[in-house]
């Protein structure tokens, strides 16, 4: 009997919930858990330049691609390597003759192309991961919350450093100066 009270008042608590919420502002300002909240006109609420939850999955997408691309630069100089080494070791030469039958543009054509099957393998094997695609999802959702600066604000913070860094460079040679007079001055070198 107790459980069925507790049941009973978890759903009116439910209900009471979702009464209390303000539907009168529309659907645009209903937050979906996992989306980027839009505002009336279906932009950005506060126009920061935030990526919407399909701008997130198209980061996600082009690291995916540019893992894949750098994977099989990696591998083609990787096997390119190998067939150099192992073409001017004997003992390969012995078992396969074939090592040194191609030319220097073939080998590297063809390393290029295995260098592209492994970084399509490998991308095409992570992207299928469920692990690995749900936290190449969440890393681009939080990277759409973050508040980046506009143009003003890095041009300004640009300036600051480059004024302070040539302050600082001017305060250490003057010191520099000081102390080489003092010193030379004392030890009469």
């Amino acid at each position: 009997m107790a459980i069925v009270d507790e049941k009973d008042q978890k759903e009116r608590a439910d209900e009471q919930s979702v009464d209390a919420l303000d539907l009168s502002a529309g659907p645009s300002h209903l937050e979906v858990p996992g989306e980027v909240a839009l505002g009336p006109a279906g932009g950005d609420q506060d126009d920061r330049g935030a990526a919407t939850t399909f701008g997130a999955t198209k980061y996600v997408h082009a690291a995916f691609f540019a893992v894949g691309v750098l994977a099989a630069f990696l591998g083609s100089k990787i096997l390119g390597g190998a067939w150099m080494h192992l073409a001017e070791w004997p003992a390969a030469l012995r078992v396969v003759p074939q090592l040194v039958a191609f030319t220097e543009e073939q080998r590297d054509t063809y390393c290029l192309v295995g260098g592209a099957a492994i970084g399509a393998i490998g991308v095409l094997q992570a992207y299928r991961k469920d692990s690995v695609r749900t936290w190449a999802d969440e890393v681009a959702m939080e990277l759409a919350k973050v508040s980046w600066p506009n143009r003003e604000a890095v041009t300004n913070g640009t300036l600051v450093v480059i004024v302070a860094s040539a302050i600082a460079a001017v305060y250490v040679a003057v010191l520099d100066r000081f102390w080489s007079f003092l010193t030379t001055w004392v030890y009469g070198a």
